[in-house]
Formats: structure tokens, C-alpha cells, sequence
């Protein structure tokens, strides 16, 4: 639930060349029920087809927690640096930050 303290984590990467398809099924299999399991709530994610500059990239993926406190339990916990580490084999250009809840897209 999005109360007044929620923070989002806000996670970008490019998908390695030649993984594809090994990284769908990642997502779908571990990735997205393991975050869930973790208690941060998926509000998004989006792929870029387009983009004129090479720089950004082309996966985006959010994800709310209730607190701060509640997000850093997260991303401290030893479930979220297998699943950021099973993610790595897939991905290249992984940025993230943790952002106040604003409404809306945020970057």
C-alpha cells in the first residue's frame, strides 16, 4: 500500500547481446515472484524500442516499498543479492536509486 512514506526503487539495464532469451525466463521464473516475495510491490516496468541516445537504457523497472527502512531490509538481504546477482548474468548498464514516491513515471 502507497502510504506517505513510500519510497520507490527505481532499477535501469540493457539486456547482454545473445540473452534474451535466457533472461525472460529468468524474469518471469525468479526475478519478478522474488522481489514480490521480498515485499517490494512491482508498480512498473517499460522497454525502450526507440531511443536516439545509446546512453539510456532500454529496460526500466519500479518497485515500492512501504518505508525506507522497509526498502533498505530489502536491498540488505542476502534473497536480494542472489536475485541482483542472477540479474547481472543477464543484464549490462544496471543503475539504480531509491526515490520518494511522487506519483506517476519517475526517473
Amino acid at each position: 500500500m502507497i502510504g506517505m512514506d513510500s519510497v520507490k526503487l527505481l532499477m535501469y539495464w540493457d539486456v547482454k547481446p545473445g540473452k534474451d532469451q535466457d533472461y525472460f525466463e529468468f524474469v518471469m521464473r525468479e526475478w519478478s515472484p522474488g522481489v514480490a516475495k521480498l515485499g517490494l510491490e512491482t508498480t512498473g516496468a517499460w522497454y525502450t524500442y526507440y531511443t536516439s541516445n545509446d546512453d539510456v537504457p532500454r529496460y526500466m523497472a519500479e518497485g515500492i516499498a512501504e518505508d525506507r527502512q522497509e526498502m533498505r531490509e530489502i536491498l540488505e538481504s542476502d534473497e536480494w543479492e542472489r536475485l541482483h546477482d542472477e540479474l547481472m548474468d543477464y543484464v549490462e548498464n544496471y543503475s539504480q536509486k531509491v526515490v520518494r514516491v511522487s506519483g506517476g513515471f519517475q526517473f
